[in-house]
């Protein structure tokens, strides 16, 4: 999986970088065909915001995330990205069983004919 890691308004340090990379590779513990990953990292006053676009097969999945601490957006954020991942493994898989269902039925009765 390829990271692309933007900040706007702020440094981004190895330990930022390296935290994110960490999280991130969390993705790909559901799914293993996320591609691409854009994250940008945004500071405005007190407002510390981690917002990321991950491409997986079939689908660009988008979230941000707002706090007070960087981290902790970053955090939220995977955990975002987490559940939309799983989601869409879900939606996935859930459309080849009734493909194969619906095929082996026809073959069934097929050989009932």
């Amino acid at each position: 999986m390829q990271i692309n890691l933007t900040g706007h308004h702020v440094e981004i340090t190895d330990a930022l970088r390296d935290y994110v990379t960490e999280k991130m590779q969390k993705l790909t513990r559901h799914f293993d065909h996320v591609t691409n990953t854009h994250v940008i990292l945004t500071v405005e006053k007190q407002n510390q915001k981690a917002e990321a676009t991950v491409h997986v097969s079939g689908k660009d999945l988008f979230a941000e995330h707002t706090t007070d601490d960087m981290y902790a957006s970053i955090d939220a954020l995977v955990d975002k990205l987490d559940r939309q991942i799983i989601k869409h493994k879900e939606k996935i898989s859930s459309h080849h069983k009734k493909t194969g269902g619906a095929r082996q039925m026809s073959a069934d009765q097929a050989e009932e004919a």
